[in-house]
C-alpha cells in the first residue's frame, strides 16, 4: 500500500494524495482511489483524454462549478449535496483523472439484505431500490426494511434527482447517461446523489462518450444505434434523452418495475435484437390504455410473478394510483412521447406533479402496511391500494382558488388532503411562493396546522396574518382556531397571489 501524490493541471502547484493499494475500485471508464483521509477520490481514466477530453473536464471542475455552486449560494449548497461534482483535474504520466469528494455516509448500505450482509458497505445504487426483487419476502434478496423508507420516501427522492436534472438543463447542459447506476439514493434520509458528472454533454461543444445505460437508453438512441456516428439522423444522447431516462427513474422508483419491459414477442430474433427492438423502435408503455401486448411480466419474472406482487399486478398497482397530476406526466412521457421527444415533460413539469401528489397523501390506517403511506383516490370508499386496508377516519380536502380579477375566482387544479397534524404552508396560501430548492429554512415553517380535536377537524392559525373565514365572515386571528366543515371557504391571504380554500369533507 503506497501513499502516491498527484498534479492538478488547473491550479499550478495543487497536489493531492491517493492510496494504490494494486487494486482500484474500477468504474465503466475509471479507476478510482481513496485520499488517506477519504475525502475525496482520484478517478483516473483507463484510456488517454485527448485534448477535448481535458478540455471539458477543466470547464466542469471550474467555469460550471463556479455556477453551479459559487454564483447562486442559496441553491447552491442545496445542489452541492446533490450532485457528485469533480472539483479539479490532475495528470500522473499519460493517465489524466479526476478529484471528486467522497460521497455522504448516507449512501452506504449498513446492512443490506434483510438475511445476510452481502450488501453492507457497499454503495446503495438506485439499481437496489426500483425493482420488486429487492422488496419481496419470497425473493431470497429482499433489502432489509430498515434500508427501505416507506412509499412516500421515493416521492421526495424523485423531487431530488428532477432538480437535479433541471439544473442542468437551464444551464444549457445534459447528463447522457440518467440511471439508476449513475444515481445513488437513500429512502431513509430521502436523499439522492447523481454521479458521473464528468460526461456532461454541452451541444456543439462537447459530444456524449456513451449511449446509455440500458434500461435507461431513450428509443430514438436505440433505434439509430447502427447508424454512423456523423449520419444526420443519428440520435445520440442530449437533453430530451435525459428526459426519457428522468421518467423510467421516476416510474420505477414509485411502482418498481419498468415501464417498458413487458411481454412483447417479435418472433425469432436473437437476445440483442429482442432487447433494442422491446427498448427501442418498438417500444411500448406496458399499461398503455389500448395496446395490451406489452401488458405482462413473465420475460422478467418468469412464472413466479405473483411472489413479486403487487407491483407486476397491474389491476392492483396501475400507474394512476400515483394520483392525476403523475397520471398526465406518465401518459406524457411513455404515450406521447416515448417515440416523440419533444412531447416529453420536463424536469420543472415532474418536480412540480411530485410536489403537488406529496399534498394528496394519507398514511394507511394498516399500522402493519409496509408502504405506510398512499395518494387520495377522490373517492368514497378510501382504501389504500397496497395491503387494501379501507382508510377509517373522513377526510378533509381544501381546494385552492386564486383571484383572477376582482371577485373573479379561479381553481388552481391543486388541493391539500387533510390528516391529523398534517401542516399548511406559505406555498399553500399564496400562489407565487413556488416551492422549490431557492426556499429558506424559514419560508419552510408552518403556517398553520389541521387536527382532529373533540370529534372535530379544526385548523390552527400559527402564522397567516388575514386568515378569514369568508362563510362565516370573522377574521380568525393568530393562535386561534377555526372549525374545519363541509362547504366552508377560507380567506388563507389577501396578498397579491393570495389563495382562497374551499373545503370538502370526503370518507364519510
Amino acid at each position: 500500500m503506497i501513499t502516491k501524490t498527484v498534479q492538478s493541471i488547473i491550479t499550478q502547484g495543487k497536489t493531492y494524495q491517493y492510496i494504490d493499494n494494486g487494486e482500484p475500485k474500477q468504474g465503466g471508464m475509471k479507476d478510482v482511489y481513496f485520499s488517506p483521509d477519504k475525502k475525496y477520490v482520484v478517478a483516473f481514466y483507463r484510456t488517454p483524454q485527448d485534448y477535448n477530453a481535458r478540455e471539458r473536464l477543466k470547464r466542469i471542475a471550474t467555469q460550471y462549478f463556479d455556477s453551479f455552486f459559487t454564483r447562486e449560494p442559496l441553491s447552491g449548497a442545496f445542489y452541492k449535496e446533490l450532485y457528485s461534482w469533480p472539483t479539479d483535474v490532475v495528470q500522473e504520466g499519460n493517465r489524466t483523472g479526476i478529484i471528486v469528494p467522497f460521497y455522504s455516509k448516507n449512501f452506504f448500505f449498513k446492512k443490506g439484505y434483510l438475511h445476510n450482509n452481502l450488501l453492507k458497505g457497499g454503495e446503495k445504487e438506485g439499481k437496489w431500490f426500483a425493482s420488486a426483487k429487492f422488496r419481496a419476502a419470497q425473493s431470497g434478496t429482499k433489502l432489509d426494511p430498515s434500508e427501505l423508507g416507506n412509499w412516500l420516501s421515493y416521492f421526495q427522492v424523485c423531487v431530488n434527482i428532477a432538480r437535479g436534472v433541471k439544473r442542468l438543463h437551464a444551464a444549457g447542459l445534459a447528463h447522457s447517461d440518467l440511471s439508476y447506476k449513475n444515481v445513488l439514493i437513500d429512502p431513509v434520509s430521502k436523499t439522492a446523489a447523481i454521479i458521473d458528472i464528468d460526461g456532461l454533454v454541452v451541444p456543439g461543444l462537447f459530444p456524449p462518450d456513451v449511449i446509455g445505460t440500458a434500461d435507461f437508453i431513450a428509443p430514438e438512441v436505440l433505434a439509430t444505434k447502427h447508424l454512423d456516428k456523423n449520419d444526420p439522423n443519428r440520435k445520440l444522447p442530449n437533453r430530451l434523452t435525459d428526459l426519457h431516462a428522468l421518467s423510467v427513474l421516476i416510474y420505477m422508483y414509485l411502482l418498481y418495475r419498468h415501464p417498458l419491459r413487458g411481454g412483447n414477442y417479435f418472433g425469432p430474433v436473437d437476445t440483442e435484437k429482442e432487447e433494442d427492438l422491446l427498448m427501442g423502435e418498438k417500444a411500448l408503455f406496458v399499461e398503455h390504455p389500448s395496446d395490451n401486448s406489452n401488458r405482462n411480466f413473465k420475460r422478467e419474472y418468469g412464472h413466479n410473478m405473483q411472489k413479486f406482487a403487487p407491483w407486476t399486478d397491474l389491476q392492483k398497482t396501475p400507474y394512476t394510483i400515483t394520483g392525476p397530476y403523475l397520471k398526465e406526466l406518465f401518459e406524457q412521457a411513455f404515450i406521447k412521447g416515448l417515440h416523440h421527444p419533444m412531447e416529453r415533460p420536463p424536469a420543472e413539469a415532474w418536480e412540480q406533479a411530485l410536489i403537488k401528489t406529496n399534498d394528496l397523501k394519507l398514511e394507511c390506517s394498516n399500522t402493519t402496511c409496509e408502504q405506510k403511506w398512499f395518494i387520495y383516490n377522490n373517492s368514497n370508499n378510501t382504501c389504500c391500494p397496497f395491503c387494501g386496508t379501507r382508510y377509517k377516519n373522513t377526510i378533509p380536502v381544501l381546494d385552492f382558488y386564486y383571484q383572477f380579477k376582482p371577485n373573479v375566482w379561479k381553481p388552481e387544479n391543486q388541493r391539500l388532503v387533510i390528516y391529523d397534524n398534517s401542516t399548511l404552508h406559505q406555498w399553500h396560501s399564496n400562489r407565487n411562493i413556488i416551492r422549490n430548492e431557492k426556499l429558506t429554512t424559514a419560508d419552510k415553517k408552518p403556517v398553520g396546522y389541521f387536527a382532529y380535536y373533540n370529534a372535530k377537524w379544526v385548523f390552527v392559525n400559527q402564522k397567516l396574518k388575514n386568515l378569514t373565514d369568508k362563510t362565516d365572515n370573522k377574521q380568525i386571528k393568530i393562535g386561534e382556531m377555526v372549525e374545519i366543515t363541509h362547504g366552508k371557504q377560507l380567506v388563507l391571504s389577501t396578498e397579491e397571489g393570495g389563495r382562497v380554500a374551499v373545503i370538502s369533507i370526503a370518507n364519510q
